[in-house]
């Protein structure tokens, strides 16, 4: 029963409501009967805002509380007992629309962000590795594109960001939609997938790190590269079995945003039922400032307080470009001094 009950899908700005708890616009998604039978009171949904927020009123809350219109329920079943129905082929994108959208970078506000901390150079190779385009649904929005091992892209999720702080452009709405649902196209059936799988099979050898953002397995991959970086896309996106069974046999290690931790650590007791060897890194919930839990901090914010000599050298540049003209002039090199393992970091005091 309780998968014909689904929270409503995003069909636009007119299939999400103003939360009952928080009140804020646009955040709340309500649950739907896929049989339209029954029709929930305006109250029983999940608001967007995990973090700040929290609330989730489920189907099963509304029947322990309606008893009655369960048992009604039930009834309407036996009676009419609904007849298997196999699944529907996963749906895929076009490849054509993937590799035309991986290009016209300098316009995209996440690749100047992250050119401004990595380098230009550093910031292309990651966009092209983890299959990261630029979107025109919003001038310089990036689409992240989900895509499973055999190279099958299942959609694309389009965010904005700020070019100067890296963060999501959530004024005057939030800057988030997908592909599927743009194109409209009918019975288009999504199965969403890690962001990054592409990349599992390329070594089974190295360990997997799951974060919850595309921005942050972007990053992380860049500072942590003995890791296979890959991102959930929400705090309890992709963490279905069927979505965890590729990793079974390998070594994991959840790195939950701030705020998320006991959530996650829900979830390895399923991972561990299913083969896979995990470990949950909570220094950052046990060691976080006020300042860095309000802002929701995860370890690509506190990887990058770390400032490579690289991301100093990128600021100064957007500070003054004509500097970049003169190291390509005189062929200036910068010397960097070898960037100690997280481990080593005493100040920061953490382990991986």
């Amino acid at each position: 029963m309780s998968h014909r009950f689904i929270l409503e899908p995003y069909k636009g700005v007119a299939s999400r409501h103003t939360c009952p708890e928080c009140n804020h616009n646009r955040c709340f998604s309500r649950y739907i009967d896929i049989e339209n039978v029954i029709t929930f009171p305006e109250y029983v949904g999940r608001c967007d805002r995990e973090q700040k927020c929290g609330y989730h009123f489920t189907p099963k809350d509304y029947f322990e509380q309606h008893p009655d219109r369960k048992e009604r329920l039930q009834e309407q079943t036996s009676v009419a007992p609904r007849s298997y129905m196999p699944p529907p082929p996963t749906s895929y994108m076009d490849e054509t629309l993937v590799e035309k959208s991986m290009s016209r970078y300098s316009e995209n506000k996440l690749f100047q962000f992250l050119s401004s901390q990595l380098g230009e150079s550093e910031s292309l190779r990651l966009m092209k590795l983890y299959r990261v385009g630029t979107a025109n649904h919003w001038q310089g929005s990036t689409v992240f594109w989900q895509t499973d091992v055999k190279g099958r892209v299942r959609t694309g999720k389009i965010m904005l960001y700020n070019s100067t702080n890296g963060r999501r452009i959530k004024e005057p709405h939030n800057h988030i939609t997908w592909v599927h649902s743009l194109m409209n196209k009918e019975g288009f059936n999504l199965k969403q997938c890690f962001f990054g799988k592409h990349l599992l099979p390329t070594d089974n050898t190295k360990p997997v790190a799951i974060v919850e953002s595309e921005k942050s397995a972007l990053i992380a991959s860049s500072y942590l590269p003995q890791y296979i970086w890959i991102a959930s896309g929400g705090k309890n996106g992709c963490f279905r079995e069927e979505n965890l069974i590729i990793l079974k046999d390998r070594n994991v290690v959840l790195f939950p945003d701030l705020g998320a931790t006991d959530d996650w650590s829900a979830k390895i007791s399923t991972m561990k039922r299913l083969g896979i060897t995990v470990k949950l890194f909570d220094y950052l919930e046990k060691n976080a400032t006020s300042e860095q839990r309000k802002n929701g901090f995860d370890i690509a914010d506190f990887l990058l307080e770390m400032k490579q000599p690289q991301a100093i050298l990128q600021s100064m540049i957007a500070k003054n470009p004509a500097l970049k003209l003169l190291i390509k002039e005189f062929g200036l090199i910068l010397i960097e001094k070898p960037i100690q393992p997280i481990s080593k970091v005493k100040k920061k005091g953490f382990k991986l």
